[in-house]
């Protein structure tokens, strides 16, 4: 009898310890479990590099070459109208007519005040002849050939006055044709037929030129910084295309021939300026859009895989890994893809370790567990997976255990 029971207290000992064990080993898998899936698996690869030429992005406006207000040069009433407002008109073309008859007076005065001093001057030059000879054979007295010679001094001097106001009062008449300085297109009349106009009235229409045409745009002083580095000095010409504010892009190309000699202090850019070709008129004065400016020559670019970026309100990211593993969010900034690469201009370099497959999981500075290959981060996933159904249902048996 107490042999039984001695027997029976032993088995009652036995199975509280062993249940001790298995809680305790329940616990430690538990928590073993629970780290194991706390720590996401990840790929990783380093970077890469390839050669490209640079690209660069700004915004830009489009400037006529030549931009020019026609106005009045004299005084009058405006009388004729030779276009239509958009015309586009040839260097010489007569625009505007200001009443011409009053500087017609004025020229044919001018031209008959001309012609008599010179009738004056030429008698006086024949009388000085004359005199000459009389007063060489003591005839006349000296004085009365001075007096000819003063008078005849006096009418050349008058000729010469004359002259210039004639040519004054013809360049007066002219200016009552009003002719197209520049080749290009005319823009709304602001002066119309009927008007009296004056040198203080204004422009009476603007005529931009339309082909070629300019087009400005800044960019950041290191940006061309970069550009001079790779083409080998600032005094380049580089290809450029322009996009308009639509996003289409404008069918031809321009050259970028000018760059300014400062550097903007409050934004730190500086302007550069490419001419482009405009035989349609597609581009106008004052438009607005963007333009990518390229490296004449290629430069070695990063590239990531598009697979191992993400992309949030700031832009796109990766993570890259720094020296005890821990991921840190960077921002990239790229100018393009090549196949399934994205290239960056910005945010990391060569060698650079990156995140390629489970960023989702990833919290920036947290610990990952690197594998070597997706596959591998699946199976480690699904062993992960594995081990919390264990975990429960050893938790399930106990609780059944003790009910």
């Amino acid at each position: 009898m107490r042999k039984n029971i001695i027997i029976i207290l032993v088995i009652m000992f036995a199975l509280i310890i062993g249940r001790m064990i298995i809680s305790h080993i329940n616990k430690m898998s538990s928590a073993k479990s629970r780290a194991a899936f706390g720590t996401p698996s990840v790929t990783m690869d380093t970077v890469k590099t390839d050669h490209f030429r640079r690209q660069y992005t700004a915004t830009a406006r489009v400037m006529a070459k030549y931009r020019v207000e026609v106005l009045a040069r004299i005084n009058g009433y405006l009388t004729k109208s030779y276009f239509k407002e958009g015309d586009y008109v040839k260097t010489g073309q007569v625009l505007f007519e200001i009443e011409p008859q009053e500087y017609s007076y004025a020229a044919n005065m001018a031209k008959g005040n001309l012609d008599n001093a010179r009738a004056q001057k030429l008698y006086y030059e024949k009388q000085l002849a004359r005199y000459k000879e009389l007063v060489d054979n003591d005839f006349v007295a000296r004085s009365d050939y001075d007096n000819v010679l003063a008078q005849r001094d006096a009418y050349t001097a008058q000729v010469h006055t004359m002259e210039s106001a004639y040519r004054d009062a013809q360049r007066n008449l002219g200016y009552t044709h009003i002719k197209a300085p520049v080749d290009g297109r005319v823009g709304i009349i602001d002066v119309t037929v009927g008007n009296y106009v004056s040198m203080n009235s204004g422009p009476l229409t603007t005529i931009n030129s339309s082909d070629p045409m300019y087009i400005t745009f800044p960019i950041e002083s290191k940006d061309y910084a970069e550009l001079s580095r790779i083409d080998g000095g600032p005094n380049v010409k580089r290809e450029v295309e322009y996009i308009f504010s639509s996003g289409q892009k404008y069918q031809y190309k321009g050259v970028q021939d000018f760059y300014d000699n400062k550097v903007d202090e409050s934004t730190g850019t500086i302007t550069l300026r490419a001419t482009f070709p405009n035989p349609d008129g597609a581009l106008l004065q004052g438009d607005f859009g963007h333009i990518i400016i390229y490296s004449n020559k290629d430069d070695e670019m990063p590239v990531v895989p598009q697979s191992a970026t993400m992309e949030n309100q700031e832009g796109l990211y990766v993570f890259v890994l720094d020296n005890e593993d821990l991921p840190r969010l960077t921002y990239i900034k790229t100018m393009g893809q090549s196949g399934t690469n994205w290239v960056v201009s910005e945010g990391v370099k060569k060698g650079d370790r990156i995140v390629t497959t489970g960023m989702q999981k990833v919290i920036p500075g947290s610990p990952v567990k690197i594998v070597k290959n997706a596959v591998q981060a699946d199976k480690t996933k699904t062993k992960k997976q594995n081990i919390i159904v264990r975990v429960l249902r050893k938790i399930k048996r106990l609780i059944g255990g003790n009910k």
